[in-house]
């Protein structure tokens, strides 16, 4: 189950292969650890000894983690207040505004801007493609590296390996210099990664980074089968297909349908708690986020066709029994 990680495993080399291969071109090189969290502190870690900065831009209402490092980067000041003297700085600008960021970036030592393709807590907003490419750019006039948290979208659950596919597959600009990965990765075992662009992973010494568990054998065996099912049974393709039956049978009873893939969030005319509680009470399980209008979906690449229907048909039935009665004329 477990030896340590200075010696070589063919099980962690043939994780790491897979992993590489469908990493986005130029990020073929990875580091695993366990948790997302854990992910996004290494990314911003390494981001920091590459450019010799310490400032990080994080986006308004991203979500990267708990742990010191990547808590300083998540908006939600409920779980940022009582630590406040001991996060690193960070500062915050909303998502799409260039000239927010440049001024930030232009005026200020930051070692990396971090964010999210998809803010799946805020409600399952999708960060527009134009604006990643216009930070990319600015990254690149400033010396700034660009981190993806795909911890949520990472590993085909939008239909892409990751979503630099999404937002211009032969467009460079798109493409970040450090992917956090966890949630997916080991299809339930705990396990993260953070692939890692030639340019920085030159710059990173023995003893720099180290783990115990990180890249353990059961880990490793996970990621490896995750990675060739997902390949060989087109799941990502698979993912699409449920997104959009799920749009279809549910699109006409509620205000918008966001997301990709297999990470999802329903809109409603109503709050959404009311409508979890009468759903778990059926037998399906849905998360809230900090819209109090919007679900969020994140069911598995292998979810059936039966079980979508079966969704839907929860789905009508809650909101039936939770809608306000109409008032009296």
């Amino acid at each position: 189950m477990f030896y340590s990680n200075v010696a070589h495993s063919p099980v962690r080399a043939a994780a790491a292969e897979r992993l590489t291969a469908l990493a986005p071109d130029g990020l073929g090189n990875v580091f695993f650890a366990n948790s997302g969290s854990e992910a996004n502190e290494t990314a911003l870690k390494l981001a920091r000894k590459y450019t010799g900065r310490s400032g990080v831009v994080a986006m308004e209402e991203g979500w990267h983690g708990r742990t010191l490092g990547s808590l300083a980067t998540t908006h939600d000041e409920t779980y940022r207040t009582p630590y406040l003297d001991a996060l690193p700085e960070t500062t915050w600008v909303p998502v799409g505004d260039l000239a927010a960021a440049e001024a930030v970036l232009s005026s200020e030592e930051v070692a990396a801007v971090i964010l999210e393709p998809i803010q799946s807590i805020a409600g399952m907003k999708e960060v527009p493609a134009d604006y990643v490419q216009g930070l990319r750019a600015l990254c690149d006039k400033y010396g700034t590296l660009l981190i993806f948290d795909e911890v949520q979208t990472g590993v085909g659950r939008t239909g892409a390996f990751s979503m630099t596919e999404h937002f211009g597959e032969a467009n460079a600009s798109a493409t970040p210099d450090l992917i956090s990965l966890a949630k997916s990765l080991g299809a339930g075992v705990p396990v993260s990664a953070v692939l890692v662009a030639d340019a920085v992973a030159e710059t990173v010494e023995s003893g720099d980074q180290g783990s115990t568990f990180g890249g353990g054998m059961l880990a490793m065996a996970a990621v490896k089968a995750t990675l060739e099912t997902l390949v060989e049974n087109d799941l990502m393709a698979r993912a699409t297909e449920i997104h959009e039956q799920v749009a279809e049978q549910v699109g006409p009873v509620v205000e918008e349908v966001r997301g990709r893939g297999c990470l999802m969030g329903l809109k409603l005319a109503q709050p959404v708690g009311p409508v979890k509680e009468a759903l778990r009470d059926n037998g399906v399980l849905v998360g809230g986020s900090s819209d109090p209008h919007v679900m969020r979906l994140m069911p598995p690449l292998v979810v059936t066709d039966d079980d979508i229907r079966a969704f839907a048909d929860a789905l009508h039935a809650a909101l039936d029994t939770t809608a306000a009665p109409a008032e009296a004329a």
